[in-house]
């Protein structure tokens, strides 16, 4: 049943009239005795009993009339809650991200969306470059954030950050207590690197081949907490990371690094959304909660400090 038909049944209750009410509504008498009518047919019984000044409720009128308020009353609310609910961002966002990039900057967005759109919930999911990619391009993720060798030019990635390269080793190495290292002191040097096909290995191993040299790879693995703590705790023992995701290590102590130079190996940070269909309103949210907060922290991903 409709609720504009109670509402109307509601209204001749409380006038009186079919003309009176057709007079309010800017309709003739014979409209609103038809849907009177047919509302009664509904309800399997007369509402109403004509009398010679209009019409009055009958029994059945009267024994729903509570009812139909505190019905129409409870419709009326959950519309305008429905329609508030509208207006605010909700649903799940998957999101593929860097190991490197995990902590803190998800942590910090996390609890941006549990102040300001607590109907968002993050779906996370860690990886490295290409299996980002696959993933972004595959629909599994909604956006994705990665790293790039050139600065992107679409209009589907957002430049968040840029990292150097740095050669990472345990404290009080002599190698690494320079602020800078040319690349071509790699060579023959022990090395933790990451395992093939990954693209940050082949742009390594390029780089070495256009050198003359072939990088040592003593140790080849994806995981970064595995590549540090080989290297913390192996005194000549090196790997090649980018600075964000040594920063806590450089700062308790635990990691000492020089950064790559000649040449400068940068990495760009970016976020990068699906290039065919739309974000959701949860999604754009999550966007501009990673793109504001990497600007506010200097474009770093962990908060200055």
């Amino acid at each position: 049943m409709n609720p504009n038909d109670f509402r109307l049944f509601l209204e001749v209750a409380e006038l009186g009239s079919f003309t009176k009410v057709a007079s309010l509504r800017q309709t003739v008498q014979s409209h609103i005795s038809r849907q009177v009518s047919e509302l009664e047919r509904q309800c399997g019984g007369a509402l109403f009993r004509r009398t010679g000044r209009g019409v009055v409720l009958t029994d059945l009128g009267q024994h729903i009339e509570s009812r139909v308020r505190v019905w129409l009353r409870d419709t009326d609310q959950m519309l305008a809650a429905i329609r508030v609910d509208a207006s605010v961002p909700m649903g799940e966002v998957r999101l593929g991200i860097l190991p490197s990039a995990a902590h803190p900057l998800m942590t910090h967005i996390y609890l941006r969306l549990r102040e300001k759109y607590p109907k968002i919930r993050l779906n996370i999911r860690e990886g490295q470059g290409s299996e980002l990619d696959t993933l972004l391009d595959t629909g599994s993720v909604d956006m994705a954030v990665l790293f790039r060798y050139q600065k992107p030019s679409s209009q589907d990635e957002h430049l968040l950050a840029t990292a150097g390269t740095f050669l990472v080793s345990r404290p009080d190495d002599a190698l690494t207590r320079a602020e800078t290292i040319d690349f071509t002191r790699l060579e023959g040097l022990r090395l933790v690197l990451p395992r093939r096909p990954a693209h940050w290995r082949a742009v390594l191993d390029e780089t070495a081949r256009s050198k003359g040299f072939t990088l040592q790879a003593e140790v080849e693995a994806d995981s970064l907490k595995v590549q540090k703590q080989l290297v913390a705790q192996t005194p000549g023992l090196y790997s090649l990371l980018g600075s964000f995701s040594i920063a806590d290590e450089l700062q308790a102590g635990q990691l000492q690094a020089s950064r790559v130079v000649g040449p400068d190996l940068k990495r760009h940070v970016t976020l990068a959304l699906p290039k065919q269909g739309q974000l959701t309103a949860a999604s754009r949210v999550v966007s501009r909660l990673i793109r504001d907060t990497v600007a506010q922290w200097g474009h770093r991903l962990s908060e200055p400090g």
